[in-house]
């Protein structure tokens, strides 16, 4: 859990913008984001921050904030891809936790 909240807040920090983002890329990393959403919702794992940051980022997109919308979208894409990751390491990981 802990790799996982290194792991977002390091996505965090990469996907801060070094240019200032076109309105193209905004809608294309909003499209991205909600593909990365449904495959975690498909797997089980959504969580419920990855649906924050979708909302933050169709906000600034619609208020034309493109930076914005773009730094939120590639966070929503991050939380989905780790509770993808984390779904995945649980599936297996639990057994450790069984006691035998």
């Amino acid at each position: 859990m802990i790799r996982a909240i290194i792991l977002s807040a390091g996505f965090a920090l990469l996907s801060l913008p070094a240019f200032a983002a076109t309105q193209a890329e905004a809608e294309a990393a909003l499209a991205a984001a909600h593909e990365a959403e449904s495959e975690a919702i498909a797997a089980k794992a959504a969580w419920t921050s990855t649906e924050t940051a979708l909302s933050n980022a169709r906000k600034a997109l619609a208020a034309g904030k493109w930076d914005e919308a773009k730094a939120a979208a590639d966070e929503a894409i991050a939380q989905a891809k780790l509770s993808v990751e984390q779904a995945n390491e649980q599936k297996t990981l639990w057994r450790n936790a069984v006691v035998r």
